[in-house]
């Protein structure tokens, strides 16, 4: 049973719930699960909270509808957003809180007809890695994608559905130049929103409201002298212009782009005017992505009934520690002594 249930059961009725706690358990519920996004929806009867878990929505509780003002001004009060607004989007961000393990939550609020829909990103940044090898890609492709990464200039174009891993493969590429050349190379991006802070790169964010936007950013940035950057996506084609153009001119670019397919990318970018001989002579390659989930090594092993020693070496693999190896560092530690922990657990504990 999650902590937002045992809640709920805990009450004496709905008068007794308090938002800020109610909210607080939800977060806490999806951050355990390892969830990336949170929806909260009105539907006919309740209101419904959902966690998106390795790319697929799953049902964590239902609420009654009458909490959804209550909730919605909650979150919105967290993301300093217009709390007594409810009949236009908005979004805002959430900045890491101790209480919720350091997390931080991007707030979207969208009015529908039932009421409003929120939806909760949420950011771990102890929990996300950067690291271009453990993406999971093709040996043969991880090598041609840093090959790319080792030119000089073009323009590097990665295309897929929202939610397929294009921000996290684009800064774990920053990141891989920045482990390969320090100090040595200036990189700049454009984003919208910045998702993470990364360590030695200047990132900008647009601002709609100052019309801040990609192209103003970009042209801005052209007189900033930077060896790379990242461009957080191309929707229009002032800013395909400006990134193909920066990319014929000495600067490695990369950039996202919505397409129905890897080859789609060019047909959509000569609709958006992009001479097709500009296009030939500034893209170095394009890379589409799509998020899968994985098969559980210990759950396939334990339905083909395989014996118990092989069962615990794939759990060891996976980053279990076995009793011993426990009672072992409490040793270390100073904890307890060798001869409790041969006492209480036995050496084929292994």
């Amino acid at each position: 049973m999650n902590q937002t249930t045992r809640y709920l059961q805990s009450v004496a009725g709905q008068e007794d719930i308090e938002v800020a706690v109610l909210v607080n358990y939800l977060l806490f519920d999806a951050i355990k699960a390892g969830a990336s996004d949170i929806h909260i929806e009105p539907w006919e009867s309740t209101l419904v909270v959902r966690l998106r878990l390795n790319g697929v929505l799953n049902e964590l509780v239902h609420l009654p509808l009458d909490l959804m003002e209550k909730i919605s001004g909650r979150l919105k009060v967290m993301a300093n957003l217009i709390s007594y607004v409810t009949d236009v989007p908005q979004e805002g961000h959430a900045p890491a809180n101790p209480e919720l393990g350091g997390v931080e939550l991007r707030i979207s609020v969208f009015p529908t007809v039932r009421g409003e829909k929120i939806v909760i990103r949420i950011f771990d940044p102890s929990n996300r890695s950067f690291d271009l090898g453990t993406l999971g890609f093709e040996d043969e492709t991880l090598k041609a994608f840093k090959a790319l990464l080792a030119r000089p200039n073009g323009l590097i174009l990665l295309t897929g559905p929202t939610g397929s891993g294009k921000t996290t493969a684009m800064y774990s590429a920053l990141y891989h130049l920045v482990q390969r050349s320090g100090p040595t190379i200036s990189i700049s991006t454009v984003e919208d929103p910045v998702e993470f802070h990364l360590p030695m790169i200047s990132q900008a964010q647009v601002n709609l409201a100052k019309e801040f936007t990609y192209p103003v950013a970009l042209r801005s940035l052209m007189r900033q002298d930077p060896q790379v950057i990242m461009v957080g996506e191309i929707r229009d084609a002032e800013t395909a212009a400006i990134a193909v153009q920066a990319g014929l001119t000495g600067h490695l670019v990369m950039s996202t782009i919505h397409s129905g397919s890897t080859a789609g990318v060019f047909a959509r970018l000569i609709n958006m005017d992009i001479e097709p001989f500009l296009l030939a002579s500034s893209i170095s390659g394009v890379i589409g992505l799509r998020l899968i989930r994985k098969n559980c090594m210990l759950r396939d092993a334990i339905l083909k009934k395989m014996p118990t020693r092989a069962l615990q070496q794939i759990a060891v693999q996976q980053g279990m520690h076995s009793l011993w190896q426990a009672g072992l560092h409490r040793v270390i530690a100073g904890l307890t002594t060798l001869e409790e922990v041969l006492r209480a657990v036995s050496t084929d504990q292994t």
